[in-house]
This record gives C-alpha cells, sequence and structure tokens, in this order.
C-alpha cells in the first residue's frame, strides 16, 4: 500500500489526524516518506535552496564560523555541526572559505545531522576526504568540545499544527477523509469532526518550541554558537503557511503524501524565545540580506567576477537572488543563538 493508502486507511478507522502528525508521516515514513526516497535538490529536483545558488552563500557562513571560532578562543578542537545538510553543497563550500584560516580547519570536527540515507550518500561523495561524522539527531553528536551549528532551510520542516478561527470559535484543523474517499481538512468541534474551510489560521510548532529550548540548553552548558537561516516571520500573526513543493510548483499539501516536500514559515519569535528559555543568549534577527552584507557578500561577489570575468554577469544574478527583497533577501530570516560563555558576540550584529 502507498502512503495515501495507508494514511486514509488509518484514518477511516481511528478518526482524523493532526497537522503535525501528518507532516511527520509524509517526510519520515520508513518506507515511503519525502526523506526516505528523497529526490535530487536543485533544478532536477524539487527546490533550490541558497548553497545551490551561489558558492558565496555557503563561504559567508564560513566566515562566521571563523569569527565565532576566534571569539571562542581558537580552540584545538571544536565540532561544526550542520543540521538537514542536503547535498553536502554548503559544508562543502563553508570550508573552502575555511582555508582562509588552516588552524580553524584543523580544529573542525565536522559532524553532519542527517535522517536521510540518500541525502547521506551524496554527503559522503561531495566530503569524501574531509573525515565527516554523522548524527541522526543533535543529541547523538558529543558535547565535551566547543560547537559552531549551522542549519539553513532546517526549521521549516518541523511539524506545525493549526486551528481555524471562525464563528465557532478556536478549532484545531486536522486531516480527515471525505465523502469521496480523499484526504481532506477538517475542523475538530464539540460533535465530532466537520469539512474545514473559511475562517482565519493560527500555527504553532509545539517540535520548533521543543528544539528551541534544547538548542539553548545545549548551549547553556556548551561554549559556542548557532545560525539559523530559513523562510519565517519575524513577529507573530495569522495564516495558513503549510506548503507542499513537488517539481519547483507547489500544490496542495494533500496531493502526495511522501511525494512532496512539505514545509511551513518559521515563527522566528516563537523559536528564539525557546533558546532563550533554555538558558542561551539571542542577538537581533536580521533579514537574510542583512546578515549575508554584513559578512561581506558583495566584496566577495566582485572579487569572485573578477577572477571569473565570464562569469560576472552570472554571479550579479546570483547575489540578487540571495540579496533582493523580492527574492530571497527578507522573506528568508536568520537567527543567531550564543552561549553565555560566548559574550559579547564577537560577529557582526
Amino acid at each position: 500500500m502507498s502512503l495515501r493508502e495507508r494514511l486514509i486507511a488509518e484514518i477511516v478507522e481511528r478518526g482524523p489526524i493532526r497537522v503535525s502528525d501528518y507532516m511527520d508521516r509524509c517526510l519520515h515514513d520508513p518506507a515511503d516518506g519525502y526523506y526516505a526516497r528523497r529526490p535530487d535538490l536543485g533544478s532536477q529536483g524539487d527546490f533550490i535552496t541558497a548553497p545551490l545558488v551561489s558558492q558565496i552563500f555557503g563561504e559567508m557562513l564560513g566566515l562566521w564560523a571563523i569569527t565565532i571560532w576566534d571569539g571562542l578562543g581558537r580552540p584545538a578542537r571544536f565540532r561544526l555541526v550542520e543540521l538537514g545538510p542536503g547535498d553536502g553543497t554548503m559544508m562543502s563550500d563553508v570550508l573552502r572559505a575555511g582555508r582562509a584560516a588552516p588552524t580553524f580547519l584543523a580544529a573542525a570536527e565536522v559532524w553532519l545531522v542527517e535522517t536521510s540515507t540518500p541525502l547521506q550518500a551524496k554527503q559522503a561523495a561531495r566530503l569524501a576526504g574531509t573525515g565527516v561524522n554523522w548524527a541522526k539527531n543533535l543529541g547523538e553528536v558529543p558535547t565535551n568540545a566547543p560547537v559552531i551549528i549551522l542549519a539553513n532551510e532546517f526549521l521549516d520542516c518541523l511539524p506545525i499544527d493549526q486551528w481555524v478561527a471562525d464563528a465557532g470559535g478556536l478549532r484545531e484543523r486536522c486531516v480527515g477523509v471525505d465523502a469521496s474517499g480523499k484526504l481532506a481538512f477538517v475542523s475538530r468541534n464539540a460533535n465530532g469532526y466537520s469539512a474545514s474551510s473559511g475562517g482565519v489560521v493560527e500555527e504553532r510548532s509545539a517540535a520548533l518550541e521543543a528544539f528551541g529550548e534544547g538548542i539553548g540548553e545545549l548551549l547553556a552548558g556548551t561554549p559556542g554558537a548557532g545560525l539559523f537561516i530559513d523562510y519565517g516571520r519575524d513577529r507573530k500573526g495569522p495564516g495558513d503557511t503549510l506548503q507542499a513543493l513537488r517539481g519547483h510548483q507547489k500544490e496542495s499539501p494533500l496531493a502526495s503524501p511522501g511525494h512532496a516536500d512539505l514545509t511551513a514559515h518559521v515563527d522566528f519569535p516563537a523559536f528564539m524565545a525557546a533558546a532563550k528559555r533554555g538558558g542561551a543568549d539571542i542577538a537581533p534577527l536580521l533579514t537574510q540580506a542583512e546578515f549575508l552584507r554584513r559578512m561581506g557578500i558583495e566584496v566577495r561577489a566582485s572579487a569572485l567576477a573578477r577572477t571569473n570575468p565570464a562569469k560576472s554577469d552570472l554571479i550579479t544574478r546570483q547575489l540578487e537572488r540571495l540579496t533582493s527583497a523580492a527574492q530571497m533577501g527578507e522573506l528568508f530570516k536568520v537567527a543567531r543563538v550564543y552561549s553565555p560563555l560566548l559574550a559579547p558576540p564577537p560577529e557582526p550584529r
């Protein structure tokens, strides 16, 4: 049975499921989940992430990591961790930037937190000879050394739950099965469930908040910092942000269970508040454009164009895509989380 068929059968037997449970099944089902069968990334896949737009994105994150390492007192050993590392492109670019500080590279113990077997194989091929370590979750990474965490488009995959506010009050939105036997959104009410249409949608991610608090607790006890880049909100507000991408096209989140990437806009205020509750220090939220410009992306792009004049126009377009307000520059936000042992943060604020 396909994942869709199994979901429908289970819902018919046991009743509608929460949106977060649906997301978790679609993304992580061992047999048919998106990450178990993940298609290629980039132009041949379902979406393109910033590291695949240009090498200078990862290089800027590498410079940030070097600055943090310097602020930690240049430890002889530290753990450089990437969460959700895709095909390994970003870490490869981070390490390229690290060549500017050979002792940084010598001190770095690279860890990739990855649950997808197909992607882990791609990472191993791209980073061959780097001495990479893998973990299924952040808790498997040893904490007996300083840590620098990088995460691009990781938080948006953490499951959310939804509620619909209408004349009947605030009702939880779930995934059920309609009269024709298809997956459909339904709302929970005193008499059971009814079709969910209209009303104002509110979202919350318990998984995001738990993860943020865990990051705070980690950095409260381990010197280091974390950099989290994703598309999302800089203030709390209503709106249905659950989306599915397949072949670079948006489709209904219920259309292709296990075959499309399901994500939601990150509630950055909730994530940062949770990290602070866990014991970490946080810096003001930045847009991706602000962060990259502070790290010197325009200078690096100019230098790259001078050494590759035939690609000058391409580099300009790549820079525009990463920093323009009409593209990724403002939709994507940057959260910076620090150990209290690393204060004040040494990198640009």
